[in-house]
């Protein structure tokens, strides 16, 4: 009996050995140089064959970002034709809640509430990646490599790089006065932008490009490159592969006929309220390339140095109009033949959208 009792008390001792070695264990892949968060966020998706597709904060992610009008919509079209990419419509969520989180980690009053009650930088990190993750891998359909186009999205690119290690991002850049003639005609409502006012929002064009220039120099080339609008449009061929390498994704020629995969499974979807749809279910062309030539006030002409610097900056002359981008590939400027001659048609699944897309508006982040 009492030889029995000591094994009853060495094996309480055991277990509670075994106890405290887990716990052990626990504390020290929560201890700093791990980040805690990271272990418990996963998202299954099923594709329509059944493939499970399981994204995490160490996915691979792609965000896609720039001032609006500046060709994000046009270059998540032709990465949604490629079948290992899927960027999807844009999620207007995302940018709110960088936004937010952003205003979260400021210091002062705010900042010292959250941490009183127990919610540290950490617990709000895990939360965003958590529903970041849920939004971008559910609003579409699953695929290799998932992508986000929201175009203010790129102004917290070092804060989406830090929680999203294995993120890339591409940064949409396009000549100011293209830009803000674009989202003056078609009256694209942008947060703090003066639509009546050229010389406003092309103030606030160069402050919005400095702020996400800056953000992706930050994370560095290795995971953020630049590519302007004028050479997508131009030179599609060479800019998409040097795109798809960035990315470590192999070539496709579907990138160059993303106007083929509109509404086809897998394929491009497009809304009907977004204010580039009416554009890209056309083929890569030159048709807005100089439409803003000639819009501009003089008098704002005349100051465009000082009023948009970044012009300069991104190697735009502020004084030359019209510009010279460069020499297009042929089959652009058979594209725009064709398209001026109305041979592109809103597709059957677009059909009944609103009049002009007058639903769509931006709030920057």
């Amino acid at each position: 009996m009492r030889l029995s009792a000591r094994r009853v008390a060495w094996g309480l001792l055991c277990l509670l050995g075994a106890c405290a070695l887990v716990r052990l264990c626990q504390w020290a892949l929560e201890c700093p140089g791990r980040e805690p968060s990271r272990r418990g966020i996963s998202v299954l998706v099923r594709d329509r064959r059944h493939t499970e597709y399981r994204y995490g904060q160490d996915t691979p992610l792609l965000f896609v970002g720039g001032v609006p009008r500046s060709g994000t919509t046009l270059m998540r079209a032709m990465l949604d034709a490629h079948p290992d990419v899927r960027c999807g419509e844009e999620t207007r969520v995302i940018p709110r809640l960088l936004a937010l989180r952003q205003a979260w980690g400021r210091s002062g009053p705010e900042r010292q509430r959250l941490e009183e009650a127990g919610v540290s930088q950490e617990v709000l990190d895990s939360a965003v990646s958590a529903f970041l993750l849920e939004v971008i891998a559910r609003h579409g359909e699953p695929a290799p490599l998932l992508c986000n186009k929201d175009p203010f999205t790129l102004k917290s690119a070092v804060y989406l790089s830090r929680i999203f290690p294995n993120s890339k991002f591409l940064l949409m850049l396009r000549d100011g006065r293209a830009a803000v003639h674009s989202m003056i005609s078609r009256h694209v409502t942008i947060a703090g932008f003066d639509l009546s006012s050229y010389r406003d929002c092309l103030s606030k064009w160069s402050r919005a490009v400095e702020a996400m220039l800056g953000q992706c120099l930050q994370v560095g080339s290795g995971r953020c490159l630049t590519v302007r609008y004028e050479s997508l449009v131009l030179q599609p061929r060479t800019t998409m592969q040097r795109v798809l390498r960035f990315l470590s994704v192999p070539w496709n020629e579907a990138v160059l006929h993303h106007e083929d995969a509109i509404g086809q499974p897998g394929g491009v979807s497009l809304s009907r309220i977004e204010r580039s749809t009416d554009q890209v279910i056309k083929p890569v062309n030159l048709e807005a390339l100089n439409r803003w030539v000639g819009h501009i006030p003089i008098d704002v002409m005349a100051d465009m140095a000082e009023i948009a610097p970044m012009l300069t900056r991104l190697g735009y002359n502020p004084n030359e109009n019209p510009p010279e981008y460069g020499q297009p590939d042929p089959v652009v400027v058979n594209n725009t033949e064709r398209v001026l001659k109305g041979d592109f048609k809103t597709p059957a699944n677009l059909k009944g959208q609103p009049p002009a897309f007058l639903n769509g508006s931006y709030t920057e982040g």
